[in-house]
């Protein structure tokens, strides 16, 4: 009886093992499960239907953006994998969860429904920032490309905060989403109840998302940190918030006293 189980144990062990490294080689391989592939500049991207050519024009905004990380590797060649019809992205999402797309290694896989000429991509109702997302996951390979597996996320213990915030600050460079003061001015109007920030364009950030961008910023632009000085720095989330927000009602206050003394 002892012998039946081991074996049974074995024989699920290595089929359990199979199938782990069948999914490995799928997720490596997107071409697998795709009818199409594109090159384009830097990027693969694979398809099942025709790609609208705006698609190109947002790819190439979205690396203009990435090359404002310090961890910009012009070398990098990325992966991005739509979502329109592939098996592919339904995979990803079973194994990482619902999101609008996801960066790891050298892939941006899209989840949500894409709208180049919107230029947004739309899940539940909401809309983001196509560009900005794109750029958001590009961000995301680009960490994994400079730091490596096992000192990037979800390996390594980075908190969620520097990891995502960074991607979000290197997106976000619209022209009404480079000044602090005005981003904080935006949270605090917002309904406190509200799961998002929006922006001009109608499109969103998570909330979460959003805190996590507004302290790299402060750390990145106000601080003058550098984003590998930051990821060293020993600073609790706790205590970059209480610095910014106290940094935040000093502007606001000197603003204030110098339009009374105006008046």
């Amino acid at each position: 009886m002892k012998r039946k189980i081991k074996k049974w144990a074995l024989r699920l062990s290595v089929t359990g093992l199979l199938i782990a490294v069948l999914l490995l080689i799928i997720i490596l391989n997107p071409v697998l499960t795709y009818a199409n592939k594109t090159e384009h500049a830097s990027f693969t991207i694979y398809h099942q239907k025709p790609i609208d050519s705006l698609l190109y024009v947002k790819l190439d905004e979205a690396a203009v953006l990435l090359q404002k990380s310090e961890f910009y590797n012009n070398k990098l060649k990325l992966d991005i994998c739509l979502n329109d019809g592939s098996l592919y992205p339904t995979l990803i999402r079973k194994l990482r969860g619902r999101a609008f797309a996801w960066g790891f290694y050298d892939k941006v896989v899209l989840q949500g429904k894409m709208n180049e000429k919107g230029n947004y991509l739309e899940l539940n109702g909401y809309k983001w920032n196509l560009i900005q997302l794109l750029a958001h996951e590009m961000t995301h390979c680009v960490q994994y490309d400079k730091l490596g597996l096992w000192k990037s996320k979800p390996i390594a213990s980075i908190p969620n905060w520097k990891w995502e915030g960074y991607a979000e600050f290197i997106a976000r460079q619209n022209q009404d989403q480079t000044d602090l003061i005005r981003n904080i001015d935006r949270l605090e109007q917002a309904p406190k109840d509200s799961w998002e920030i929006s922006f001009e364009d109608g499109t969103i950030s998570p909330r979460e998302y959003y805190n996590y961008w507004l302290q790299v910023q402060y750390c990145l632009v106000v601080k003058q940190m550098t984003y590998d000085q930051l990821l060293k720095d020993k600073k609790s989330e706790t205590d970059i918030k209480k610095e910014m927000t106290s940094w935040y009602r000093s502007i606001k206050q000197k603003a204030t006293l110098s339009g009374t003394r105006r008046t």
